[in-house]
């Protein structure tokens, strides 16, 4: 299979004319073209032990505008066409089949997610948001849905939390924070130009950090003062499945009942206060 992946053919017809530091991620590639695909672009580098520049020189080298082409391009040659759909499952599959692989696959994120959440930086992450005079929530994509939905939570909490969907307004949001002020990133790639970029100026502004992302080492913790962590597995084909999404979802609910705990008589007066408002808009 590998003979006929058409990356693979690419690189070895253009080896001889790359660098030596860009033969060292063609090398890395060529060797583990399967894990590839589920790595970030810092994740490779250090495994080639090259520079994240190197990496984008690399994948230009081979006709790809960047890492993320060039991991879903090894993708379309690696994966049958259903995976696009859903990881794990096949067009022979009855409906009782694929209901029990979603399940145990999302169930499987939810407990992976636990196991390597740290309970040292949630517990400095909800000491953020509770000193935070103002929160902003950056996310872009299917990440930006679950950044309003945070939003959602914390204003039910009275909280000053703000979420917008445009990359142009988040930067704008993100200048005008200050010293006291919290950004929450939420990117599963970590790689995600428009929310690494917000959280860097954010970051600049003098805002504390937190970033939700599924690697630990990518580019948005770079810009991290707290990085809290998902486990899902998903390839470039699938970006922004649901599997990432409950994985981010289920994180942030940890983290918004830990918070409300925290602010305990006033998180149910605000939560009370809130359905109300909303009470004559139900039948």
């Amino acid at each position: 299979m590998l003979e006929q992946n058409s990356i693979i053919l690419k690189i070895r017809s253009v080896y001889n004319s790359l660098t030596k530091t860009e033969k060292k991620v063609a090398d890395y590639v060529l060797n583990n073209v399967g894990d590839v695909i589920y790595l970030s672009i810092t994740e490779l580098a250090e495994k080639a032990d090259v520079g994240e520049t190197t990496i984008v020189r690399f994948c230009r080298h081979i006709g790809m505008s960047g890492f993320q082409e060039f991991k879903l391009n090894i993708a379309k040659d690696m994966v049958g066409p259903e995976t696009s759909i859903h990881e794990g499952i096949n067009f022979q599959d009855s409906l009782e089949t694929l209901v029990q692989k979603i399940t145990t696959e999302n169930t499987l994120v939810l407990s992976n997610t636990t196991k390597i959440l740290s309970l040292n930086e949630l517990e400095r992450a909800v000491d953020a948001i509770l000193k935070a005079n103002k929160i902003e929530i950056f996310g872009v994509g299917a990440s930006g849905y679950t950044a309003l939905d945070a939003k959602y939570k914390f204003m039910r909490l009275g909280l000053n939390v703000n979420a917008n969907l445009d990359p142009h307004i988040q930067a704008i949001s993100a200048v005008g924070l200050h010293d006291g002020d919290v950004a929450i990133g939420i990117s599963f790639s970590g790689s995600t130009k428009d929310t690494v970029e917000t959280c860097r100026l954010a970051k600049e502004a003098g805002a504390k950090i937190i970033c939700i992302t599924n690697y630990a080492r990518s580019p948005i913790t770079s810009n991290a003062d707290i990085v809290l962590l998902t486990s899902a597995r998903e390839t470039p084909l699938r970006s922004g499945a649901l599997t990432s999404k409950i994985a981010q979802l289920h994180l942030l609910d940890i983290l918004y009942t830990a918070v409300a705990i925290r602010l305990k008589d006033k998180a149910i007066q605000n939560i009370n206060k809130t359905a109300k408002a909303v009470l004559d808009k139900l039948y």
